[in-house]
């Protein structure tokens, strides 16, 4: 889980383009982001196991 002091400091608007970071939905975690699904690899992989990403099935090969 991100710091909740993150958290509320990157919902501001910043003030260089740079700074923007993508945080997962969630918990708000910044590493591991996919931004195809706006989580971050914790949340997706428990999302996907649960069926609630359409389109998203376990791979077995």
């Amino acid at each position: 889980m991100a710091k909740t002091s993150d958290i509320v400091k990157f919902q501001k608007a910043q003030k260089y383009k740079t700074r923007q970071v993508n945080r997962c939905l969630i918990c708000g975690r910044s590493r591991a982001y996919m931004r195809k699904f706006g989580l971050c690899r914790l949340c997706f992989r428990k999302a996907a196991l649960a069926g609630e990403i359409p389109g998203v099935l376990k791979a077995s090969w």
